[in-house]
């Protein structure tokens, strides 16, 4: 049985704070990603955190809203990618798009700066806790309308979300089952009332569901930020086990995912290959995933 991953893949999770300053923000992210590089030369893959060249905040998200590509954060990144050979997933930026609206948007560069990927947060973090928090990102921001898988030369496919996108099973479902997706990918930044009560919970469900890795990047906790980021970025294997985990401070995370784990994996429990859709149907087919 041979693994959807073609060849082990080093990982870096930048988990940082951003601040109002955006070309600031751009550049500290630079300097994460350097510092992770001289820490481990290997790195493939760089993955930064949601909104992480702006605060998250709803009133801020049309001040610091960007075409994609041409934008400041796009542009930025792309050069960067080709500058250190290394394949980026831009966590995500407020996108202004071409009717107008405003989106949460991840783009994902490969190792010569070219665009492969770019997600639209679909599902709007839109909650009312009582006696927790409030947050409703729809005031200002659109849903996409896609879901997205990116092609990683040299190594096979990923499917990506944004945050709340990972508490509905299905993009991971079709990322893994149309498209034989090896990981998942979700910028996120879950808060200190969401975060303890299933950042852990969602990230190995959507793994354990799969049978795939499972990427979650976190900006940092910065309390004197309005918005209380959980952090603890992560990487989840096919097993459910969680292989490596930031703190609440900013933090580089190194991960490798091997090949091996997930033939081992399927190997072992089978639910890739025991589906009983002739009960329940297979809903995955009624739906195309993105492959940019």
């Amino acid at each position: 049985m041979s693994s959807i991953l073609a060849k082990k893949l080093k990982v870096a999770l930048i988990q940082m704070t951003s601040g109002a300053d955006k070309t600031a923000n751009l550049n500290h992210a630079k300097d994460f990603i350097l510092k992770a590089l001289s820490k481990e030369p290997k790195i493939d893959l760089t993955v930064l955190p949601e909104c992480f060249n702006s605060p998250y905040a709803v009133t801020e998200f049309a001040n610091y809203a960007e075409k994609i590509p041409g934008g400041e954060s796009t542009e930025f990144l792309s050069s960067l990618a080709k500058e250190q050979k290394i394949i980026i997933v831009g966590g995500s930026i407020p996108e202004l798009g071409d009717d107008g609206k405003i989106y949460n948007t991840s783009v994902t560069f490969d190792r010569d700066g070219k665009i492969i990927g770019k997600h639209r947060k679909a599902h709007l973090f839109d909650i009312d806790i009582p006696g927790g928090i409030t947050f409703k990102e729809s005031v200002t921001l659109t849903g996409g309308d896609k879901a997205t898988t990116i092609d990683l030369p040299g190594f096979g496919t990923i499917g990506e979300g944004i945050c709340y996108d990972i508490r509905f099973p299905e993009l991971a479902a079709v990322a893994a089952r149309e498209k034989n997706a090896f990981a998942m990918v979700y910028p996120g930044a879950f808060n200190t009332v969401t975060g303890p009560l299933h950042w852990h919970l969602l990230a190995r469900s959507r793994a354990i569901d799969n049978q795939v890795y499972t990427i979650l990047c976190s900006p940092s906790r910065n309390l004197s930020l309005n918005y209380h980021a959980f952090g603890h970025s992560l990487v989840v294997d096919p097993n459910g086990n969680i292989i490596a985990e930031a703190g609440e401070d900013e933090e580089i995370v190194i991960a490798e995912l091997d090949p091996e784990l997930i033939t081992k994996t399927r190997a072992g429990i089978p639910v890739t290959v025991q589906r009983r859709f002739d009960i329940y149907g297979d809903w995955t087919k009624k739906v195309e995933p993105r492959a940019i």
